[in-house]
């Protein structure tokens, strides 16, 4: 959510700073602002909206620097302003935060009593103060942020630099990422590798706990007992040249057309060309004797869960329960020794989805992690990483991750079928060609992109649009209409084909669009029968299918869309990307903010 860049420079850091920003779009944010130390004082620049603003606030008001930290802020506390937005600071300290500090309120009060003043309504601020007042006391910055942090409740990431204090920047991680930026004779703090990308490669993390300090000769990690320890530095992938959409209008679109090209990297980490095989990392456990698999997501890669679901049953014939994560902990699920849990997240920092991570450690799993960030927390955490080879994914809606998800996932199905004998090599074999052949059949379904540029003008004005499908066409139906809901803001609702008959029937008239799942698998008839029921009832039927589900049903439709005859068990991943482009195309007709949706955020690191 949030986003966090720190620099400690041999020349003004302010450029440093917004190219930092900039590169933290993705995330989501509704402010934005700068702190530097100016002959040793601490001054700010702030403002709500986008970085665009900051900037030209910048131009009519420039300051410099050769310290300074920077913020896109993500609302929690208090709503969009200055007053809110990022750096706070009292005369001693400024301070950015990720996260949310649950116990503000108590140390707001303790503090009012010994004559704080508070300028703003969020949760961050109480945290600059409290650390100003142990420097009143006498406390070194490091002292006082060491104190602070012990007083501190809740999941944060701080970057925090003091008056008087040019070589001197602390940044803290509990419950949300941080990273440490190497230079030469200068530091970086960011809140993922991605902002520092054009500062350094070279990258250490924070681990949960960690404390840092910063100076230009290099850092001091203390863990979370302040003791002095060690962090690998690693060399980081990412590239330093910033991310652009190069000929498509948005990011989400240049996105959703990199699939084939991205589905392809991915199959390439997991599928051995020379035998055709599964070939996964050496397996710190045995596939055939894990008893249950539990699969936790949120959000879009919650419905790549759901997906896998279905294979590891349907294929591998293994016990499979999906739950989202911000539900899961709470429920305090028994889960058998020797269990296998699977969590999936684009950025590997989902903090529901970690925290449920972290649950299933404790109740004696095996953790796979399946993420788009290969140093993300989860990666570092699991017992075996399945990394999707996505690449940066900067619109908010996922789409290329999400697919690359759903290739990791069926791989791994296959593979866990193998292992527990579920299918033959023939099987097999018949399975993995068809994954193999999901890179041609992806592109072959984005010819269909101004098909349906056209069929979204049908949806532009519509107040409720449902999707339907069943079984793996079912979470394919939810995932479309999720994709709607965040960029267009029409309201949209997935439901189980099946299940129509059970209320939301009652939904349907002539004004309402009905998107049919429907391949031609086993389930198609009765799909088919459950599409007849909409159409008696004067449902407007957007029907996606194969030649041979046209030829059966089409020529009911108002509208169809021909996708290529595949095996069932890739069906979901091509059918997809349909669902994309309808979303999208109808968010530009509507002339929404398509690549930063509002009130959403890209990784979402606080509860």
């Amino acid at each position: 959510m949030c986003g966090i860049v720190g620099v400690l420079g041999r020349r003004d850091v302010v450029p440093a700073l917004i190219a930092g920003l900039k590169r933290l779009e993705y995330r989501g944010y509704d402010s934005a602002g700068i702190a530097t130390l100016v002959t040793g004082q601490i001054v700010r620049r702030r403002a709500p909206g986008k970085i665009a603003q900051l900037e030209e606030l910048l131009r009519h008001d420039p300051v410099a620097g050769l310290t300074g930290i920077a913020h896109t802020r993500w609302a929690t506390h208090g709503v969009p302003n200055e007053a809110n937005a990022h750096p706070h600071a009292t005369d001693k300290v400024a301070l950015v935060h990720n996260g949310i500090i649950e116990n503000y309120r108590e140390i707001a009060a303790e503090l009012a009593a010994k004559g704080h003043t508070f300028s703003s309504q969020t949760d961050s601020e109480v945290a600059a103060h409290l650390i100003t007042e142990f420097i009143y006391q006498g406390f070194t910055p490091q002292a006082a942020v060491a104190a602070s942090l012990k007083r501190l409740e809740g999941a944060f990431a701080l970057g925090i630099i003091f008056s008087d204090h040019d070589d001197l920047m602390i940044g803290a991680r509990r419950g949300a990422p941080l990273a440490v930026g190497w230079g030469d004779g200068e530091m970086f703090l960011g809140s993922d590798a991605m902002a520092l990308a054009s500062l350094t490669e070279r990258i250490s993390y924070l681990d949960e706990g960690d404390w840092v300090e910063l100076n230009r000769s290099g850092p001091i990690f203390h863990d979370s007992t302040d003791a002095v320890v060690q962090r690998t530095i690693r060399q980081t992938a990412l590239s330093g040249a910033l991310i652009g959409k190069g000929n498509h209008r948005h990011f989400m679109l240049k996105e959703i057309f990199e699939q084939p090209a991205v589905i392809g990297d991915t199959l390439n980490t997991l599928i051995d060309p020379a035998s055709r095989q599964i070939a996964l990392p050496d397996l710190p456990f045995d596939l055939a004797a894990v008893p249950k698999l539990t699969i936790i997501a949120c959000g879009t890669s919650f419905y790549s869960a759901m997906v896998a679901k279905y294979w590891f049953e349907q294929v591998a014939r293994v016990a499979c329960d999906v739950d989202i994560a911000s539900e899961f902990r709470y429920r305090e699920a028994p889960l058998p020794p020797g269990g296998l849990a699977i969590f999936i997240s684009q950025s590997g920092e989902t903090a529901d989805t970690l925290a449920a991570l972290r649950y299933a450690r404790a109740q004696k799993q095996h953790i796979v992690a399946v993420v788009n960030v290969p140093e993300s927390s989860m990666a570092r955490e699991a017992d075996l990483v399945l990394p999707t080879l996505a690449g940066p994914e900067i619109g908010v809606a996922s789409t290329k991750a999400f697919t690359c998800q759903l290739v990791t996932l069926a791989a791994f199905a296959i593979a866990t079928a193998r292992a527990r004998n579920a299918i033959d090599t023939m099987a097999s074999s018949r399975l993995i060609k068809a994954l193999l052949d999901v890179p041609s059949r992806a592109a072959e379904v984005l010819n269909h992109d101004e098909a349906l540029r056209t069929l979204a003008e049908s949806l532009v004005e519509a107040r409720d649009v449902l999707y339907i499908g069943r079984g793996t066409g079912y979470p394919i139906a939810l995932e479309g209409a999720l994709k709607l809901k965040e960029i267009s803001y029409i309201h949209a609702e997935g439901y189980a084909a099946g299940e129509l008959k059970h209320g939301p029937i009652a939904l349907i008239d002539e004004t309402v669009p009905v998107i049919v799942i429907a391949p031609s698998d086993a389930l198609f008839e009765k799909t088919a029968s459950n599409m007849q029921e909409v159409m008696a009832r004067g449902g407007k039927v957007i029907f996606f299918s194969d030649a041979a589900g046209i030829r059966h049903l089409g020529h009911h439709a108002w509208a169809t869309i021909e996708l290529p005859a595949v095996e069932a068990f890739v069906a979901p991943i091509l059918y997809a990307i349909p669902v994309q482009l309808l979303a999208y195309h109808t968010a530009v007709l509507k002339g929404t903010d398509v690549d930063q949706p509002r009130n959403l955020a890209k990784s979402v690191t606080v509860e």
